[in-house]
């Protein structure tokens, strides 16, 4: 997937750096490989040609979604997933958690500075610092994973 224009204003990437090429997860390629075969038998149904030049995730009419649109149907989204006030959700928290679950997942912090698009760590480092795993605890968990030891539950930790 490249990432070579934003919705910014003017079409380009933020910076030069933010122009990349991102490899996808098999899942998502499998999802949207599902979801074009959906559309275009849509399509052949409603007996309009598909051309590749169609949207992914158009309005119910076809044509680009604005903003707003895009925020109200995500929301309609986590509602019918049950979450709590999805009125204050937005589509910026899947930015937040896409780094929280590479950072849970061991990802160095150079690595998800470089997929999401930033010139270098610090600023990965500021914005997401609530998300980022402390690097403090590598150290532990290295030593753990050498000698074999595991996490001891509350019930065999010792005065619990």
């Amino acid at each position: 997937m490249d990432v070579w224009r934003s919705v910014r204003r003017h079409g380009d990437t933020k910076t030069r750096k933010s122009r990349r090429s991102l490899a996808m997860p098999h899942q998502v390629a499998t999802v949207l490989s599902e979801h074009k075969a959906r559309q275009v038998a849509e399509c052949t149904a409603a007996g309009t040609p598909w051309t590749d030049q169609r949207l992914v995730f158009p309005n119910a009419d076809g044509t680009l979604r604005s903003a707003l649109n895009v925020r109200r149907n995500f929301r309609a989204l986590l509602t019918d997933a049950g979450f709590a006030k999805p009125h204050e959700w937005t589509t910026r928290e899947c930015r937040t958690s896409f780094v929280s679950l590479l950072s849970d997942h061991g990802i160095p912090i150079e690595v998800i500075a470089r997929v999401v698009g930033h010139s270098g760590t610090h600023i990965t480092e500021k914005v997401y610092r609530k998300q980022l795993r402390p690097v403090i605890s590598e150290g532990a968990e290295a030593m753990d994973d050498i000698f074999g030891a595991s996490p001891k539950t509350a019930e065999e930790q010792p005065g619990t």
